[in-house]
């Protein structure tokens, strides 16, 4: 028989949602034979079916009690909109129901139907399938308020649009025509949506339990979604002979007047008024639970008070300083009148930290300390799941491994990167960067050994630094192909092929323009498990892609979806964002790291709300994609600030532990942070001007724990002193100027043999520009300048497999540079070339010094000219006097003694061939400069004096670093351009500051 009254209780915040629950269940439903087996419990997420597991568990342990056969545990909803809900209902239905369409087979149905909507005007298939993704989140939020699409084209709507800005008034009749058309397919399938389905099933077990009670009792507990459908459940649940309502953190001491200013939240006033006004304080953390009670038919004075209370429960003063932080507006001016012992917040202290890090630390701090306590619970929460990563990190420096339940987006797993790996690297057509990302991921060997596997990536990577090569596999096979030549092995190419054989399918799938989803889905499993082989679906991301992979093949197969293969990367992100991978079980047994959503019931000793900014906790209120927020409102929909009250309501059920402590960071990545809106109202409630309430000690020990114990010396200018035979090195002919301007320089490459590497799809550098020049005019002079020059420079360029981007902005200015080469030498009957690229060498006090002449010439009075090719502005001839230039004089000093094989007689031309730009060339690129001091110039070096002056600072350099114990300083001469390839090695910023302020002084 149905009861008259309803039986619906509210357990105060201060005492601990699910240890209360479970300590006034037991003694209420628990009997010696059957225990609590015969009881029903809905609870609203699986997440809170864990956690009231847990407590009864404590309970039992606390009481001694060996076991007891546990309620049967039901999750029914939650307060997010979870398109998963209707799943978890079915055994409440019965087979009458049509059936649910699959999430994922919707989302593509709608992407299909933007198409043909939208036409042209959406060009990228990503922006669809994320329009796609926003509309079904808007039509699930009007399913779950019981929204029709007819409700769309009424009145209270159709009178807002004059008033509506004119893109929402667009997106309003797009999305009711996608609408229409949706249920069309709907009754074409015979299918309905999951939240339509949902709502069925709440109303048939609401009609089936109010006709024909049943015999067993029913507990709904924590259960704050306020859907109609829900509500309606909850109404029947209460009025059962055996059923029973629980609700967490209702205020039932909260004045009525102050309740009545929440606003009317889902019961309009008047006669055609609104259910939401836009007074109502929809942020406030009590009016989620009054439009709860609203849908119910349940007034606030037949609500008892729930007065078990569980083992963590806080202070029960707590209860009314948390109705009191959160009073609305008007209502908090009585905070002026409060008591001391009423505004105080015992047992709650707030942390700021300078930055993310610091807090990071600092928490991690506090819960190292808590831990010190035998048995006492740690609980962290936050909304900002980069700073709960970075706090288990830092948990981790005392083997606290603190797991965060809410899981990690799969798209940043081991096994979802691969698989955006592998997109990346179809989409770009092999390009470097995700190429050697992919064969570099922890989970790929091939196969074979993962020692040898890196080798060969590393191997490759190398060959790749650089401008980025043609698009595809061959190019790359091309390179590889030479470089085992040089190497006189195969074993690269082995290697190759093995990756080839892994992405052989998917590159020819991508040769279509546009792919089935489907079939791409099926490649790159085929493409991962020979990369990775069962590894890739080993550990709980594997299984989660393995799930994601699979119903998404399935589904796109149905409503055959194709998409270009370059957005593919963002689709499969976009999708497997929204996926969690939550850790298994194995992480401290005391210790827990919750999202908001995964906190709600849970209750520790110790409850650290972290992230407390605003924007952050709570989070910024998002509009709707497609609907505006006063059509939401005539609709009877809750506008966007209403996730604001849930956040609240999280943090007043967090305040209710015996121990608080609320932190947040002054500066986030962006700048200064402002402080959440909930925690100025505990600061102002508090009014601590003391500091009494702060806890200021953890970041300070966090500051100091890798602060050094003392000031560490201010690093100096580097000047290595290596022994004789570390000295005793070659010099090449373009390394004697580092030597003398940078010596440090010449230490770091010439001695440690430390060498710079070009950045994976760099930029054309003018040395990668100017060894292509060089091979290009090598082999033109080479084969007697014959050929067209041009033609070399192109059969030259299509070797070097380079990007055709690359090349096409390049080559132009190339070319002209090559043909003013080419016109020079064939108008020049006086000059012969002798040699291109020829290396040479001579020893000079017991020190060999070589290098390679780009040319030498034979003049016409039997003299020999040095050509230098240059790609950018040759050396001034001020540079050569200093002695910062002097290639061309070593080179004509090798050619004196003979250090060319074939090739005598004495130098007297030294030039310079710029490819430079240049007014005065046929070409309009091309000039020749000479550092000798010549005709009209007015700097350089007299040609007489040209190689004298040249040997002297070869032999005073040698003299001072290859055989003497000068000091290799770094910087020595500021007047030497230098490079920068090792001012990170030199610690160029911590000592040339000083350096120069000191020179000041």
């Amino acid at each position: 028989m149905i009861k008259s009254h309803p039986d619906v209780y509210s357990v105060a915040a201060h005492r601990g949602f699910a240890d209360a629950l479970v300590a006034g269940l037991v003694p209420r439903y628990a009997d010696d034979i059957s225990g609590m087996a015969n009881l029903t419990l809905l609870l609203p997420s699986g997440r809170a079916k864990r956690t009231v597991g847990e407590a009864f568990v404590r309970l039992l342990d606390q009481n001694d009690r060996r076991g007891m056969l546990l309620p049967r545990m039901a999750v029914i909803g939650d307060i997010e909109l979870d398109e998963a809900l209707g799943h978890l209902l079915d055994p409440l239905g019965s087979d009458d129901l049509l059936p649910a369409v699959d999430p994922m087979r919707r989302w593509l149905t709608l992407t299909d139907l933007i198409a043909e909507e939208w036409g042209e005007d959406i060009r990228s298939d990503a922006a669809r399938l994320r329009m796609a993704r926003d509309m079904a989140a808007t039509m699930d939020r009007l399913l779950i308020e019981e929204v029709a699409p007819d409700d769309l084209l009424g009145e209270p709507v159709l009178d807002l649009l004059g008033d509506l800005a004119q893109h929402w008034t667009d997106s309003l009749r797009m999305f009711a025509r996608i609408q229409f058309r949706w249920r069309a397919k709907l009754e074409e399938w015979g299918r309905v949506d999951l939240a339509t389905r949902r709502n069925a099933l709440f109303a048939k077990a609401s009609e089936r339990w109010s006709r024909n009670p049943p015999h067993f009792p029913i507990v709904a507990a924590g259960i704050t979604s306020a859907s109609p459908g829900i509500a309606r459940l909850l109404r029947t649940i209460a009025f059962l002979p055996q059923g029973s309502v629980i609700l967490p953190d209702l205020d039932l001491a909260m004045p009525d007047d102050v309740w009545d200013e929440l606003g009317s939240a889902g019961a309009p006033t008047a006669d055609g008024s609104t259910p939401f006004s836009r007074d109502d304080a929809v942020t406030h953390p009590q009016y989620h639970l009054k439009l709860l009670l609203n849908r119910m038919g349940v007034a606030r004075g037949e609500v008892r008070p729930w007065h078990r209370k569980g083992d963590m429960a806080g202070p029960p003063a707590r209860s009314h300083a948390i109705s009191s932080l959160f009073l609305p507006p008007k209502a908090s001016r009585i905070w002026a009148q409060l008591p001391p012992e009423k505004r105080r917040l015992a047992g709650i202290r707030i942390m700021e930290s300078a930055n993310p890090e610091g807090e990071a630390q600092a928490v991690a701090l506090l819960v190292r300390e808590a831990l010190e306590t035998p048995a006492k619970q740690i609980a962290v929460v936050t909304p900002d799941r980069n700073l709960a990563a970075r706090i288990a990190e830092h948990c981790l420096r005392w083997n606290i491994v603190a797991e965060d339940s809410a899981g990690k987006p799969l798209s940043i797993t081991a096994a979802g990167r691969l698989v955006l790996l592998l997109a990346e690297t179809v989409a770009e057509n092999a390009a470097p960067v995700p190429l050697v990302s992919l064969f570099s991921h922890p989970l790929v060997d091939g196969g074979g050994d993962r020692g040898i596997w890196l080798r060969r990536v590393r191997e490759l990577e190398l060959l790749l630094r650089g401008p980025r090569p043609e698009g595809g596999l061959r190019p790359i096979e091309a390179m590889l192909t030479e470089f085992a030549r040089k190497r006189k092995s195969d074993e690269p190419l082995g290697w190759w092929q093995v990756c080839c054989d892994a992405l052989e399918n998917l590159f020819a799938l991508a040769e279509r323009e546009r792919i089935p989803i489907a079939e791409c889905c099926e490649v790159m499993i085929e493409a991962g498990e020979k990369l990775c082989g069962e590894r890739l679906w080993a550990r709980e991301d594997g299984r989660a892609l393995s799930q994601f992979l699979d119903d998404l093949r399935r589904h796109a197969w149905e409503a055959g979806t194709i998409v270009a293969i370059s957005d593919l990367p963002a689709i499969l992100s976009d999708a497997m964002e929204r996926i969690a991978v939550r850790p298994p079980y194995g992480g401290h047994s005391r210790v827990a790291i919750y999202g908001l959503l995964e906190s709600r019931m849970a209750r520790a000793d110790v409850m650290i709300c972290a992230g407390l900014n605003e924007g952050t906790w709570p989070a910024g209120a998002t509009m709707d994609a497609n609907l505006a927020a006063p059509v939401l409102r005539a609709l009877g929909v809750p506008g966007p600030d209403y996730r604001i009250g849930l956040s609240a309501h999280d943090l007043a059920s967090a305040l209710g532990a015996p121990e608080v402590v609320l932190s947040r960071a002054r500066r986030d990545e962006s700048g200064p942070a402002i402080a959440s809106r909930f925690l100025l109202r505990v600061e102002a409630l508090i009014n601590d001007p003391e500091g009494a309430a702060k806890e200021a000690r953890m970041p300070e020990l966090a500051r100091r724990l890798d602060a050094p114990t003392e000031a560490l010396p201010a690093y100096e200018r580097p000047a290595p002193r290596p022994s004789p035979a570390q000295r005793d090195v070659p010099i090449t002919v373009t390394a004697l100027d580092r030597l003398r301007g940078d010596p440090y320089q010449f230490y770091a490459s010439s001695i440690l043999q430390l060498r710079s590497l070009d950045a994976l799809d760099a930029a054309a550098t003018p040395a990668w520009q100017g060894n292509i020049a060089h091979d290009i005019l090598q082999k033109w002079h080479e084969e007697g300048q014959r050929r067209d020059i041009v033609e070399v420079a192109d059969e030259v360029l299509e070797a070097t497999h380079t990007g055709a981007l690359t090349i096409a902005l390049w080559r132009p200015r190339l070319i002209d540079a090559l043909r003013w080469i080419a016109l020079s030498l064939e108008g020049d009957d006086v000059r012969t070339v002798l040699a291109v690229e020829r290396k040479g060498e001579m020893i000079v006090d017991d020190v060999r010094i070589y290098g390679r002449a780009d040319r030498i010439d034979r003049m016409g009075d039997g003299t020999l000219g040095i050509v230098d090719y240059k790609t950018g502005k040759p050396p001034s001839a001020a540079m050569v006097e200093k002695g910062f230039a002097l290639q061309l004089g070593l080179l004509g000093l090798i050619a004196r003694q003979g250090g060319f094989e074939d090739i005598s007689g004495e130098p007297e031309c030294f030039e310079y061939w710029s490819l430079g730009k240049s007014a005065k060339s046929e070409t309009g690129f091309g000039y020749v400069e000479t550092p000798l001091k010549v005709d009209r110039k007015r700097s350089g070096i007299a040609p007489d004096d040209f190689l004298p002056v040249t040997e002297g600072f070869l032999r005073g350099a040698i003299a001072d670093w290859i055989k003497g114990d000068a000091a290799f300083t770094a910087r020595l001469n500021p007047d030497y351009p230098a490079y920068n390839d090792y001012d990170q090695l030199m610690r160029l910023d911590e000592w040339l500051p000083r350096l120069a302020e000191e020179e000041t002084e």
